[in-house]
């Protein structure tokens, strides 16, 4: 390639031009032969590949991959969202799919297909490549394709003919673009436009990012719906109640509010059963279940009977997790393993510690504090009555106990802190 600018060049006609996938076809040659030439591909297929070729996928492999079961498909597609919003994906994309000799795909958060739909024959196509329903294609399984990589960037992208990884893909072209989910932002999946490569048009890609985006519009005005409805529940549900309450759906979002300034929306635990609960914005309350949402009573002077004790439970990696106990109950969190790792340095250093003296313990580099300032912040909405800040610590007056492995090396054996090193090898002590 002369220039990185014309390396980097994008297709501006609807035959994608030769001389361009000439140029991406030797670069791909280079890059499996190990080597780095001035023919380079466009950047998110580049970092692609290096992501690829990490994951050990075979470049002459056979695109196949060992189909979900029929009724873990009907599974898949009754839990997710995605499926509310098929009859907009179908009048949006199918249609134009299949006047384009394209199909239109549909894939869950896993890169699994649950949906497809488009031009017959191109249909019966998809099927030599095991683009079907219930096949695998995330980047691990599949390599640089458009459903894997998309979800893999969490961005839209298309990919034609040699920008695949596997040659056998060669013949397709296809572009997709991620659908999240507006009440809590979580990937719901993939929706994809694919077909043989003669059938490459630019404007693809910004058809399948339009759609996404109105499929996510469309989720929206959904929530927005049911909001409305709990409202008409609550209303005068909270009319009757005296004190603090206020009504939330099943992702926290507020539909009434009484006693207390409103909230946008209330994080609530991930496995919130009915009962006695604290809740570390309100204090202890008393949570029971509405029609689509939560009633939450917030308990009088629940925050005057903060928690007492801690204990960080360290014994097992898989069951790293952090109980609670006040003077009204009892609660558990799960925690991540860097989670885990703050918490264990606070429990060493109860005086408290800066963010760049936490950056020392978990990451050995104390200039990043901007990192654990944001862990932190993400901990403080669940534990905000357990730990204090400036500087960080766990709170007054409230006693910890971490229980530990039996075996001082079994501590967090994945981590590579050097306050967890320290603890290994018996130079730090909870």
């Amino acid at each position: 390639m002369e220039s990185g600018t014309a390396a980097r060049a994008r297709p501006g006609s609807s035959s994608y031009p030769a001389v361009a996938e000439g140029r991406v076809h030797r670069a791909r040659e280079a890059r499996l032969a190990g080597e780095r030439t001035g023919t380079v591909p466009r950047a998110e297929i580049d970092a692609s590949w290096d992501r690829v070729l990490r994951s050990g996928v075979d470049p002459e492999q056979s695109p196949g991959s060992r189909l979900l079961e029929t009724d873990e498909i009907e599974h898949r597609r009754r839990s997710t969202a995605l499926g509310e919003i098929m009859p907009l994906l179908r009048d949006g994309l199918a249609t134009t799919a299949d006047a384009a000799r394209q199909i239109m795909v549909v894939s869950d958060a896993e890169g699994r297909v649950l949906w497809r739909q488009g031009h017959t024959a191109v249909m019966r196509r998809a099927e030599d490549i095991c683009l079907e329903e219930g096949a695998a294609w995330s980047e691990s399984a599949t390599g640089t394709n458009a459903i894997g990589t998309a979800l893999a960037v969490r961005a839209p992208v298309q990919v034609h003919s040699a920008e695949h990884f596997i040659r056998a893909l060669h013949g397709w072209t296809c572009a997709a673009a991620p659908v999240r989910d507006p009440r809590d932002g979580r990937l719901l999946g993939v929706v994809d436009i694919s077909g043989p490569a003669r059938t490459f048009h630019p404007a693809t890609l910004a058809l399948v990012g339009s759609v996404a985006a109105l499929a996510k519009s469309e989720l929206r005005a959904r929530h927005l719906v049911a909001i409305e409805r709990l409202r008409s529940v609550a209303a005068p549900l909270l009319c009757r109640l005296g004190g603090r309450a206020l009504v939330v759906d099943t992702h926290g979002w507020l539909a009434a509010v009484s006693g207390m300034p409103p909230v946008d929306r209330l994080p609530l635990p991930k496995s919130l059963e009915p009962g006695t609960v604290w809740l570390a914005p309100l204090g202890m309350c008393r949570v029971e279940p509405l029609p689509g949402g939560w009633l939450v009573q917030v308990a009088e002077g629940s925050h005057d009977r903060a928690p007492r004790r801690v204990v960080l439970d360290l014994s097992r990696e898989r069951g790293l997790a952090v109980h609670v106990t006040g003077v009204v109950g009892r609660w558990t969190r799960r925690l991540s393993p860097r989670h885990a790792e703050l918490l264990y340095a606070l429990a060493l250093h109860r005086e408290g510690r800066t963010a760049a003296e936490l950056a020392g313990d978990v990451f050995g580099d104390a200039t990043r504090t901007v990192t654990v300032r944001a862990e932190i912040s993400r901990m403080r909405r669940h534990l905000a009555e357990v730990l204090a800040h400036r500087p960080y610590r766990f709170g007054e007056g409230v006693e910890v106990e971490v229980v530990l492995p039996d075996v001082p090396g079994d501590l967090l054996p994945r981590s590579t802190a050097p306050v967890v090193l320290r603890a290994r090898t018996g130079a730090g002590a909870a």
